[in-house]
């Protein structure tokens, strides 16, 4: 029995101590080693209007590594977002929508009838917004949203399905088009892990440069 107090002693200062360890220091330490040796991508790795990785906030238009929504015919849309890609009018604010900096997505089975409801919805506006697209050609990750509900990234197919709409809504040729979308086509790591993938945003930034030469 003498030994008990002791022994809680010694429990509570090694809890004490892995606190101040795990929550305080290694964190300042991972912070700190991260801001040295990659400091763009510690930062979030966005993105300026040019297209480049930057640290200025106020320069940034987006993150190469989070998608965000866009809403003009000319530019390429990405997938759907369960939290709005945390973009919300104060008018959504006002009345609920918004919940709030989150990521995630519902966790609907197939058969959910929102769900259906929802991508039946999306594909209808998507056949109008693409005349000549057939709805069996339309790729699924179009429709449906990902686990994170922030993807920065489609895949080739989803980007070559667009391109006419696109092509025709930016006044430039399909052949400039699908240029922009092979240099922002990121490969597999490795050769290996992965899928290619295209990269929305820098997509979306070579067309505005493009049009504005």
């Amino acid at each position: 029995m003498k030994t008990f107090p002791k022994t809680i002693g010694k429990a509570v200062v090694f809890s004490l101590v892995m606190m101040v360890l795990c929550s305080l220091i290694y964190p300042l330490a991972l912070t700190g080693v991260s801001q040295l040796t990659m400091e763009v991508k510690a930062d979030g790795s966005k993105v300026d209007e040019e297209g480049n990785l930057t640290t200025d906030t106020k320069k940034a238009v987006g993150s190469a590594l989070i998608g965000q929504n866009f809403t003009e015919d000319c530019y390429f849309q990405g997938r759907v977002s369960s939290v709005n890609y945390n973009t919300y009018t104060e008018e959504q604010k006002e009345n609920g929508e918004y919940a709030g900096v989150a990521s995630g997505s519902y966790n609907y089975g197939n058969s959910n009838p929102e769900l259906e409801k929802r991508m039946q919805e999306d594909l209808d506006e998507f056949l109008k917004d693409h005349p000549g697209v057939k709805p069996e050609d339309v790729p699924a990750e179009l429709l449906t949203a990902s686990g994170s509900g922030l993807d920065p990234h489609i895949s080739p197919r989803s980007a070559e399905v667009q391109i006419p709409t696109v092509a025709e809504n930016s006044g430039l040729s399909e052949e400039v088009i699908e240029q922009i979308v092979k240099d922002n086509t990121e490969h597999k790591t490795l050769g290996v892990f992965g899928e290619e993938r295209v990269n929305v945003l820098g997509c979306n930034l070579d067309i505005k440069a493009a049009m504005e030469q």
